[in-house]
């Protein structure tokens, strides 16, 4: 792996929402949404120069930054610029509870391509990507109500910080959960 896969490029999209949240407090919505998705298009030629490559993730943020960037635009409603992050989540969520049912794993994919050593039985990969995206859908669920009802500021800190933080606590009790349930199995 080089060092520049193991810098911490995902600040980078965050990038659209902090230079909307910067925007909407100090202009127009319209202005805003425009510097949003003009942000939207830096991040991703940054993740290009930087990494080399541009993520499914990132495409996948980038078209939904535009297409629900120009309904607010349209509407004049920048609810919807705010709900990316709820789209980019069930869509995950759709995703998972896809590989799921075809009773694949995106881990164990990524650890065969990857050539790295599986560490853990494969139902305790299946177990965890089932609930990341359980998880992902009720963070999802929780963000519709940020952006219908809490100001910029609040929906800037759950966007960005609050997700990663609200994951860290996740993946604590997720951990936990494991370890008891593979004890459990021994």
């Amino acid at each position: 792996m080089n060092s520049a896969q193991k810098k911490p490029y995902f600040f980078l999209s965050f990038i659209p929402a902090v230079g909307y949240w910067i925007l909407e407090t100090y202009y127009s919505l319209t202005i805003a949404l425009i510097g949003g998705l003009l942000l939207a298009l830096v991040e991703i030629v940054a993740e290009k120069i930087f990494t080399k490559k541009i993520h499914t993730i990132s495409k996948l943020n980038f078209f939904l930054i535009l297409v629900l960037g120009g309904i607010s635009l349209w509407a004049q409603e920048g609810v919807w610029f705010k709900l990316q992050p709820t789209f980019t989540g069930y869509i995950m969520f759709v995703f998972l509870s896809f590989y799921r049912l075809k009773k694949k794993s995106i881990m164990m994919e990524m650890i065969h391509e990857m050539n790295l050593k599986k560490v853990l039985p494969d139902q305790v990969y299946a177990k965890l990507e089932w609930h990341m995206a359980v998880f992902l859908s009720l963070y999802s669920t929780f963000m519709i109500y940020i952006s219908l009802f809490q100001e910029t500021n609040t929906w800037i800190f759950w966007k960005t910080g609050g997700f990663y933080l609200t994951f860290f606590v996740f993946m604590m009790v997720e951990f936990l959960f494991l370890r008891v349930s593979i004890k459990g199995r021994v």
